[in-house]
């Protein structure tokens, strides 16, 4: 039985819980192949890049600092409605650990 007084919470945040599981390098790769390949959706790729970023601990600023981009820039272009180029795409990859790559789509 819980002390009285001290509260729990009865939900816990999807997002928190999701930030908590992209900490793990194998998660978050599964995570964001799993953005890039939804066609219907392809700015969620975006979002799913900058919460890899948060679940490393880096905030706009830091994450400024590894990749060389502007700070502002990064806000827009890791948003739903971001439009980032190729290579600034591949900065903040990179910056995170990973690598973009191509695979033969499977006939289907």
């Amino acid at each position: 039985m819980p002390k009285k007084g001290k509260k729990h919470p009865l939900t816990v945040s999807y997002h928190d819980e999701l930030i908590k599981d992209l900490k793990n390098p194998e998660e978050a790769e599964a995570y964001l192949a799993v953005a890039l390949e939804d066609e219907e959706c392809p700015e969620m790729f975006l979002v799913a890049l900058r919460n890899v970023a948060e679940a490393h601990g880096w905030g706009m600023s830091k994450l400024s600092a590894k990749t060389k981009l502007n700070r502002e820039n990064l806000y827009r272009m890791l948003s739903k409605k971001g439009n980032p180029k190729m290579d600034n795409i591949s900065a903040v990859l990179g910056a995170l650990g990973f690598q973009l790559t191509v695979k033969l789509k499977k006939a289907g």
